[in-house]
């Protein structure tokens, strides 16, 4: 596995109708480098974000999409998904603020 460095974990903040209503009981969503496991996703959030405590952490694989142009077919990328859950004593994380 690669050296992974806590600022190359989180690739971006993912903003769907269901990710906004989890964020009513402190659960975010990020997409996230396929090779990060749980315990890197973890440190790069509470490093990121200050003063946030991360209670627990799911990942899923998600597999890349077929698609077609003409008679040439082939697949997206495939990604990583991360819903990230704080504590209650937490702080928020701010760039979901204004959302």
């Amino acid at each position: 596995m690669a050296n992974i460095q806590y600022y190359d974990v989180i690739l971006k903040p993912l903003v769907t109708e269901k990710s906004m209503n989890a964020m009513g009981e402190k659960k975010y969503t990020f997409l996230v480098h396929p090779e990060a496991n749980k315990t890197q996703i973890k440190e790069a959030v509470e490093k990121m974000f200050e003063g946030t405590k991360v209670k627990s952490v799911n990942t899923m694989n998600l597999d890349g999409k077929k698609k077609r142009r003409g008679a040439t077919t082939g697949k997206t990328a495939k990604t990583k998904k991360a819903i990230v859950a704080l504590t209650e004593e937490s702080k928020d994380i701010e760039i979901f603020e204004g959302l």
